[in-house]
């Protein structure tokens, strides 16, 4: 029953925080000691990770009939003009860097003083692009570039460090190779669904041996709950994008970094 209730708990933190540039893996692994549970454990190793395909799950949810129409179209141009295209160009320098990197970044989802610093220091450069480089008027999803989403590909591999936000990467990286900050977030939550489906079937690989019939269970739970709070948070943060800057989140994520590194060092 305990396992359970603390499923739930990260399955709303998760659901919460997926898709807002706070760090959903750092909040996870902040969250986990105060509950009495280690990240590098069975199965909390799994919920981490499986957690966020039913955050994935809201988005094709909430976004099904846009995605089924830009799949399914014929671009007017050459390929590469095709969502698929880009989506596909974004993840190899995503897949690259983490084969190259994961292994040796593992350890830091067991280190809250290092998810601190890294929310810290990722509030700062968020702010700074959000000032610097918010564009405004029309663009869709057609005017991202093959080699913009490369680039936006290789910016998401840096948030495999516990607390820098895969969509604060993603987010920030688009607005800083000019996209505007609703494209860039909608771009975000696209490629979040071939990144984290990636993420999910490489744990479920690695550790399904390992997990229980009550491990299942806790990963089931914390993973549904993920689904349906994600559900209420993605529609209203793509409309906050359009009309607010960043700061809210990134005085957040200094104010969350600073008392979790008082908390560590006062241990």
């Amino acid at each position: 029953m305990l396992d359970a209730i603390r499923a739930v708990i990260l399955g709303i933190i998760e659901g919460l925080t997926e898709f807002l540039p706070v760090s959903s893996t750092g909040h996870m692994v902040i969250a986990m000691p105060l509950l009495g549970i280690r990240a590098t454990d069975t199965p909390w190793r799994v919920l981490l990770w499986v957690s966020q395909f039913g955050a994935i799950l809201a988005v094709i949810t909430l976004f099904f009939d846009d995605l089924r129409r830009e799949l399914l179209h014929r671009p007017r141009g050459a390929w590469r003009s095709h969502l698929l295209a880009k989506l596909a160009a974004a993840m190899v320098p995503t897949i690259v860097l983490a084969l190259l990197f994961h292994d040796r970044l593992e350890p830091l989802e067991d280190s809250p003083a290092a998810v601190a610093v890294a929310l810290i220091v990722g509030a700062v450069v968020m702010e700074v692009i959000d000032r610097t480089c918010r564009r405004s008027g029309q663009m869709t999803i057609h005017d991202v570039t093959l080699k913009q989403a490369i680039w936006i590909g290789a910016i998401q591999a840096i948030s495999m460090i516990p607390g820098v936000s895969r969509a604060g990467a993603t987010i920030m990286g688009g607005m800083a190779l000019g996209l505007t900050p609703r494209i860039a977030t909608v771009f975000s939550f696209y490629l979040a669904i071939p990144t984290m489906l990636a993420a999910t079937a490489k744990t479920l690989k690695d550790d399904h041996v390992a997990l229980s019939s009550h491990d299942w269970g806790v990963v089931l739970v914390g993973t549904g709950v993920s689904y349906v709070v994600a559900l209420l948070v993605v529609a209203g943060f793509l409309e906050y994008v359009k009309r607010y800057r960043f700061t809210v989140f990134n005085v957040y994520r200094v104010l969350l970094g600073t008392a979790v590194l008082i908390w560590h060092f006062a241990r």
